[in-house]
C-alpha cells in the first residue's frame, strides 16, 4: 500500500513537471533567441550577442506602441485604484440587498470573453457618443481592471480588526480622516499588489484594445501585426523585457499577499 502510494506521488510530480515545461519553455526559448546574433531563429545558436536589443531600440514604430501601452496601463490602474478602494470600504461598512452579488458580478469583465468584453464596450461607448481612441481604451481597461483591485482590497479589509475603525470614531475622527489615517496604511499593500497585478495585465491586453484603440497601436497589438510573416529577433528581444518587468511585479505582488 506504501510503495502504491510512493508511485502514484512520483507519477504526480512527473505530470507537474511535464504541465510546467509544456507552459513555460517556450518563454525560455524565446528569451534565448533574444541573444541570437543570427536573423533566424535556430538552434544551436551560431552565437551570442545583444544587437537585437539595439535594433528594438532604433524601432520606431516598436518603441511608440509601448508608450502607448505604458500610458494606457499607468493611467488605468491609477483609475482602477481610486474607484475600486473606496468601493470595497463601501461594500465593507454597509450591509445591503444583493452585496454578495455584487462581489461576484464586479469579477465578470476578467471571466466573460475578451472579444465579448470588447464588443460590449464598443457598442455602449458609441451608445454614449465616445470615439474610439487612447481615452476609450483606457476606459475600457480601467472597467476589467476594477475587477482586479476592488476583490483584493476587499478580501483585506474583511480580515482587517474592525474595532480600530470604531476606536478611531470614539476619538472624534470622521469619515473621511478615518478612511486616509486608518484604512489606507492598513491596505496599502493589497492595494500596491493589486495595483501591480492590474499594471501587468492591461500591458498584456489584446481584444478589448483592439475594438477600441481606433487608428493607434498599443505593444501586444504592434507585436501581432510583427508576427504574421514570422517572428523577428526584435520582437523576441523586447518579449523578454516585458516577461521580465511583469514577472518582477508578479513576485512582488504575491510577496506583498504574503505579508496580509
Amino acid at each position: 500500500m506504501v510503495k502504491k502510494k510512493h508511485m502514484s506521488n512520483i507519477l504526480i510530480a512527473l505530470l507537474a513537471i511535464l504541465v510546467l515545461v509544456f507552459l513555460y519553455l517556450p518563454i525560455v526559448i524565446v528569451i534565448v533567441y533574444a541573444f541570437n546574433a543570427d536573423t533566424v531563429n535556430c538552434f544551436p545558436m551560431n552565437g551570442f550577442s545583444l544587437k537585437w536589443f539595439q535594433v528594438m531600440a532604433e524601432n520606431k514604430d516598436l518603441i511608440l506602441a509601448l508608450e502607448h501601452s505604458l500610458i494606457i496601463a499607468v493611467v488605468s490602474t491609477l483609475i482602477a485604484c481610486i474607484l475600486g478602494v473606496p468601493g470595497a470600504y463601501a461594500m465593507y461598512c454597509y450591509n445591503f440587498p444583493g452585496k454578495e452579488l455584487l462581489n461576484r458580478i464586479v469579477m465578470l469583465p476578467l471571466i466573460l470573453p475578451g472579444i465579448l468584453t470588447g464588443i460590449a464596450m464598443l457598442t455602449f461607448f458609441k451608445a454614449l457618443g465616445v470615439t474610439q481612441g487612447m481615452t476609450a481604451v483606457i476606459l475600457g481597461h480601467s472597467t476589467f481592471l476594477i475587477a482586479t483591485v476592488l476583490p483584493q482590497v476587499y478580501a483585506r479589509l474583511r480580515r482587517m480588526d474592525h474595532n480600530i475603525i470604531e476606536a478611531a470614531q470614539d476619538l472624534g475622527a470622521t469619515g473621511f480622516q478615518t478612511f486616509v489615517h486608518i484604512i489606507l496604511p492598513n491596505v496599502k499593500t493589497a492595494i500596491i499588489s493589486s495595483a501591480l497585478l492590474s499594471f501587468t495585465l492591461s500591458m498584456d491586453e489584446i481584444p478589448v484594445t483592439y475594438f477600441l484603440n481606433g487608428v493607434f497601436s498599443t505593444l501586444p497589438i504592434q507585436i501581432w501585426g510583427m508576427t504574421r510573416n514570422g517572428i523577428t529577433p526584435e520582437v523576441n528581444a523586447i518579449s523578454s523585457i516585458i516577461f521580465a518587468v511583469s514577472l518582477v511585479a508578479i513576485l512582488i505582488s504575491n510577496m506583498l499577499n504574503k505579508e496580509d
